[in-house]
């Protein structure tokens, strides 16, 4: 076990604290072939946004990267942790890779992350649904002997599948788990993990982040609290690493940081759920639940088109497109919510982040 890299002290604060953790996109030319260009310019963007580390070879990378015929899992994780290390930045910046695939697949994705100084995996339950409960907690204690694992609650209609509270109660005692990333687009299915943390004897050591892009505000404010051994225990979901804060990141990070200041004066006054519903409205125009989320990743890529960090929105699956009617939903919530973009923001600074 002494061999296990590890955060530093700082970096583990800072995700306890709470941070934004964008799910970084793949820019991609109109041959799609990687836009090494914009990809750098991406990495430059969230670093400047303020956001508190970026998480690369994950859904919004584009699962396909692995592929032979495209090759890119270790030229983008590489480029990221290049741009990261440029950048020099002065407060804790996370660099977490996605690992993926079964055992053997995800040791080997740990392996190339930690050469390339990455700090923790995103440990995807994607592809699985073969492997018992007890076969996928064994995967998972055996990456989490090489580095700090987040976990992964993915919602089933893109690949997920549904595990028991007591899987996530088992999951939690392991250790090199550092945070437990939620999105399963489901209340009941959450608070199966938030619960099961705060059974575990580690509740303290793991951090709680929000993947679920539909509740994103009210998960950051709400307080989750159970009786554990006749005793109330409380856990926050104190930070989100999320699709949608790769895009608006700048807006984002200044949403966290106002819902920091909110959770400590105790008072939560009843905007903040009006404030949730906006938030959620300007996702559904991205990741595209109209259409099962068919549009999900080209929809990220269309607003970072729009503000001239992308070229287009083209994956590297040519059926992955924008779903009918999404630009035009787009277009409604630039209309209806302009104090969330940070086009401004982009503008100032896109000539030197494309240099």
């Amino acid at each position: 076990m002494s061999g296990r890299k590890s955060l530093s002290p700082e970096q583990s604060r800072a995700l306890h604290e709470g941070l934004v953790i964008p799910a970084h996109p793949l820019a991609l030319d109109e041959h799609r072939r990687l836009d090494e260009r914009s990809q750098r310019a991406l990495t430059r963007y969230y670093a400047a946004s303020g956001a508190g580390g970026v998480a690369v070879g994950v859904h919004s990378t584009q699962f396909e990267i692995r592929e032979p015929q495209f090759n890119l899992f270790e030229k983008v994780l590489r480029m990221a942790s290049e741009e990261v290390e440029w950048a020099n930045i002065a407060r804790p910046f996370l660099k977490i890779a996605g690992i993926c695939g079964p055992t053997e697949q995800a040791l080997n994705e740990a392996d190339t992350a930690i050469g390339l100084g990455y700090d923790a995996g995103l440990l995807s339950m994607g592809g699985l649904q073969s492997l018992s409960e007890a076969q996928i907690l064994e995967r998972t204690a055996r990456v989490a002997e090489k580095m700090p694992v987040v976990g992964f609650y993915l919602q089933p209609s893109v690949g997920g599948k549904v595990f028991s509270f007591d899987f996530w109660k088992e999951f939690a005692t392991i250790p090199g788990i550092v945070a437990i990333k939620m999105a399963p687009f489901n209340r009941y299915q959450t608070i199966d993990v938030a619960r099961a943390v705060c059974y575990s004897p580690r509740r303290n050591e793991i951090a709680l982040y929000t993947g679920n892009d539909d509740n994103i505000v009210n998960d950051l404010l709400t307080v989750y609290r159970f009786m554990v051994d006749g005793k109330p225990v409380e856990k926050r979901i104190v930070g989100g690493l999320l699709g949608h804060w790769a895009v608006w990141t700048r807006k984002a990070v200044e949403l966290l940081e106002e819902i920091k200041r909110v959770r400590q004066s105790g008072t939560i006054g009843s905007e903040w759920l009006t404030r949730n519903v906006a938030v959620t409205d300007a996702n559904a125009a991205f990741f595209d639940p109209a259409h099962g989320f068919a549009g999900c990743i080209p929809g990220i890529h269309e607003v970072l088109r729009r503000q001239g960090l992308m070229k287009g929105v083209w994956c590297l699956n040519p059926h992955e497109t924008l779903s009918p009617g999404q630009a035009e939903e787009i277009d409604r919530v630039y209309r209806d919510y302009p104090e969330w973009n940070d086009d401004a923001f982009v503008r100032e600074h896109l000539a030197s982040w494309m240099a």
